[in-house]
């Protein structure tokens, strides 16, 4: 159950901490999973959720190099239960976990890109491995990891198919300039996708939604290909077709860092939202954020977040 509440500002510990003025908190499906489930440290409670956030540095431990008060600065970090999260006003983190927010990102946008940015960057480059002249399939394409994987793809200089459930969210997507676009309520993915690919079908599929479209994903995957999830398979998941089509099967899970405590991998993180920063600065990579609530009402941006229906992330705004 999320709860407003008052706590006392947390306080510089290690050397290299920031104590960061948060102005906005991303909202991602795993804040919702972790207020319906319990957190990964149920003995820790309360919890403060959040993992997304953008703000001000404010003060600065005696050994950080990077950074000075009055910086703005992005981040993914807390949130699981086992650190406080970013639905706060004030966070510490250390530097090595922090970028620069993008100049010509407000608060709100920046707070609503780091964990989708890692994710679809993670899935793309190191899982799938995605090259230039690929094609690739991407699920979702105008959720919040999924519009930022069409940008990030095409980057590469793979060509996008993607999946999108109206003409609202088609409308969305075209911005983005995929190659097709399939409303899978009236069209199956798998035929579109072979018929796109003149039978053979792409080199890789994104899965961004899990169950039956994960499975039969393996289906619009070519020979050797690559299938990358977000999602747990269920137990009942058919993999004959991935395997007698000798398919990479890989996970994407941009929290295992953060839940296994390798600070070496959160620190690759956030050299990708360093990259990331420059790619948006340039107008190469955008994120967008749908709409923004106050910090109070949080439980109802979780609602809107679980009911569906909207382009892009959501975020908090915390004044």
């Amino acid at each position: 159950m999320l709860q407003l509440a008052e706590t006392s500002t947390p306080q510089l510990s290690h050397p290299t901490d920031l104590l960061i003025r948060l102005r906005a908190a991303g909202i991602n499906p795993i804040d919702t999973k972790l207020r319906n489930r319990g957190t990964f440290f149920p003995d820790r409670l309360p919890a403060i959720l959040g993992c997304d956030g953008a703000g001000v540095v404010a003060a600065i431990g005696p050994n950080v190099q990077r950074f000075r008060p009055g910086d703005e600065v992005y981040f993914c970090h807390g949130g699981l239960g086992s650190q406080p999260g970013t639905y706060a006003e004030w966070a510490i983190v250390d530097e090595r976990l922090v970028a620069r927010k993008p100049r010509s990102l407000s608060f709100i946008e920046a707070a609503a890109a780091p964990l989708v940015l890692i994710t679809a960057w993670e899935a793309l480059y190191d899982r799938a491995r995605l090259q230039a002249g690929q094609r690739i399939l991407i699920h979702a394409g105008a959720g919040g990891v999924g519009h930022v994987a069409i940008q990030l793809a095409r980057l590469q200089g793979a060509q996008v198919i993607t999946t999108i459930s109206s003409p609202t969210k088609a409308d969305f997507v075209r911005q983005f300039a995929p190659a097709a676009i399939i409303n899978y309520r009236e069209t199956d993915f798998v035929e579109a996708t072979l018929a796109w690919t003149n039978g053979t079908g792409v080199d890789v599929a994104f899965d961004t939604v899990g169950g039956v479209t994960f499975e039969r994903s393996f289906e619009a995957v070519q020979v050797y290909g690559d299938v990358v999830t977000l999602l747990e398979p269920a137990l009942t998941t058919n993999w004959k077709i991935a395997r007698t089509r000798n398919q990479r099967v890989s996970f994407a899970l941009m929290l295992t860092p953060m839940l296994k405590g390798l600070i070496e991998e959160q620190i690759a993180q956030t050299k990708i939202l360093e990259q990331c920063s420059r790619l948006i600065d340039d107008g190469k990579l955008s994120v967008v954020c749908d709409r923004a609530f106050p910090l109070a009402q949080a439980a109802q941006a979780h609602h809107l977040l679980e009911m569906g229906g909207f382009c892009g992330k959501l975020a908090l705004e915390i004044n």
